[in-house]
């Protein structure tokens, strides 16, 4: 049963029909789990100034300033990083008074009193970056996993932790620069022709791989955590369908299978999550107040003095809330991304037994 697991070349369907079943799980995890963080965002804001709300979620270890002039909204599919100058320049409803006594009442709340609209505040930023980026990063995973099984073999189990990896490596190095460019708009608010103008001049005084800043900390956590949720999801994938005696992965053998394996990658990267916040921070207060931004710390050093100032637990910080936000988010997209594709693999199939 289990044995006929592994995919043939190609999967039985186009490049274009896995970007059409990607985009389509990025946009469905995007509208399931954006409400998630709208009220966690507005249960923080009514017991924290907004100001201080950023260095209470994001930077666990102690000693920040006293105001913050960016703000991370993390979905659990994809961070954006907002920017602020001195609390103004945000997008209203993060400053938006409340009096909630939980997540549900806040649920409850908002969608009385603000329409259940507001509970997809920031949906916009989270689509134009992670509809693109997921589309790349799935459909770049399945290309590369093909055609590693048809060089090494359908039976190496290695493979899908290999594709993985290199599949976000490549997302990432795409996405980066739309990022850095986005969070530039974001706290200058420059037109498109002064973007240009200004992109042309970081190139001119740093070089393209300016383009790339905060990349490194990008890569250190997006892909570790996609070789380990790749390689434990299709071990999982396959242990639940030789449990049940099928042939294929149903669509709840894939959600459960997401959630797993997105629960134990987003463990064991964690550290490297906390530590590609706090660059991310630097990032967006770089561009704010360019000159006086401190200097960025390595991955290494700001990992060395989280330990030193909260121990080992300050490297896992946050725990709770990341596998909260991811494991629905990877079980959503998973499962969704793989009916998508069986869905198009029946089209073709009937497709071709018409021509005949």
């Amino acid at each position: 049963m289990a044995e006929k697991m592994p995919p043939s070349p190609g999967g039985g369907i186009t490049p274009l029909q896995q970007m059409l079943a990607s985009g389509t799980g990025a946009i469905l995890t995007s509208l399931f789990v954006t409400p998630l963080d709208v009220v966690k965002i507005r249960l923080q804001a009514q017991r924290t100034p907004f100001s201080k709300v950023l260095a209470a979620q994001s930077v666990p270890w102690g000693a920040q300033p006293a105001t913050w002039k960016c703000f991370l909204y993390c979905n659990g599919l994809m961070d954006h990083l907002y920017v602020c100058q001195n609390g103004n320049g945000c997008t209203a409803w993060y400053k938006a008074p409340g009096h909630f006594t939980g997540t549900l009442d806040a649920f409850v709340k908002i969608t009385r009193y603000e329409g259940i609209r507001s509970l997809w505040s920031g949906l916009p930023p989270t689509l134009v970056m992670a509809v693109p980026a997921t589309v790349i990063y799935f459909t770049t995973y399945d290309q590369l996993r093909d055609y590693l099984h048809a060089r090494m073999g359908s039976w190496n189990h290695y493979i899908p932790l290999l594709a993985g990896a290199l599949a976000r490596l490549g997302a990432v190095t795409v996405i980066s620069p739309l990022e850095l460019i986005r969070t530039k708009m974001q706290s200058q608010q420059l037109s498109y022709r002064e973007l240009r103008v200004c992109i042309q001049s970081a190139v001119a005084q740093d070089g393209w791989l300016s383009l790339w800043r905060g990349w490194g900390p990008t890569v250190l956590r997006d892909v570790p955590f996609s070789a380990l949720y790749w390689f434990n999801y299709e071990l999982v994938r396959t242990w639940l369908c030789r449990q049940a005696w099928l042939d294929g992965a149903t669509f709840m053998v894939s959600f459960t299978s997401g959630a797993i394996s997105g629960t134990v990658a987003a463990v064991l990267t964690l550290p490297f999550d906390v530590v590609k916040t706090q660059r991310q921070i630097e990032l967006g207060d770089s561009e704010v107040h360019p000159v006086t931004a401190s200097k960025p710390s390595s991955t290494w050093l700001l990992m060395q003095r989280i330990r030193a100032e909260s121990g080992t637990r300050g490297l896992f910080a946050g725990f709770l809330p990341r596998v909260i936000k991811v494991a629905p988010a990877c079980a959503i997209m998973i499962s969704t991304y793989e009916f998508g594709k069986s869905f198009f693999q029946k089209l073709n199939q009937e497709q071709q037994l018409r021509g005949l």
